[in-house]
């Protein structure tokens, strides 16, 4: 299957440690807090903060790479979040089969209220896995405008001559 012209496996190999770095993070967060580690140290573990370096990380590096344009960014972007997301949405079944809260199924990070239902981790797929990357990329879109504004050109590119 291809997405722009590139094959699922060349966005992952683009941003294999990344994604790597979004599945450890995501499951260290879950494990110390299943272990009883204080919410008040395992919250500073971030999936979101990940997600973030994650950004603009491949905001940074796909044009300077030659990987692609603007397009080449969103599937980079939903890639990452379907991982944190999905870890996150099992990590909410987990506490409804259970009944038992983890750190992502707590009030205080489900806006109050009991994080452990089924409505909290479908959220997670769909407004996880489309809308955030949506807006991820708009932010990436502006990160990426202004990285080809201040990059030397390619010397044998047509926009240089």
């Amino acid at each position: 299957m291809t997405i722009f012209g590139k094959s699922v496996s060349e966005y992952f190999a683009f941003q294999r440690g990344i994604v790597i770095l979004i599945i450890l993070v995501a499951l260290a967060r879950l494990t110390l807090s299943l272990a009883g580690f204080p919410t008040s140290s395992v919250k500073w573990i971030s999936v979101t903060t990940m997600g973030l370096l994650g950004l603009v990380y491949c905001a940074i590096q796909v044009p300077r790479s030659g990987f692609g344009g603007y397009k080449h960014l969103l599937p980079l972007l939903v890639m990452q979040s379907a991982t944190g997301n999905l870890i996150v949405a099992a990590a909410i079944a987990l506490a409804i089969a259970t009944g038992t809260d983890n750190i992502y199924s707590l009030p205080e990070y489900s806006g109050g209220a009991d994080g452990k239902t089924w409505p909290h981790a479908g959220a997670h797929i769909v407004l996880g896995v489309i809308v955030g990357p949506l807006v991820a990329w708009l932010l990436g879109s502006g990160i990426m405008f202004v990285v080809k504004k201040v990059s030397p050109r390619n010397p044998g590119s047509p926009a240089a001559a």
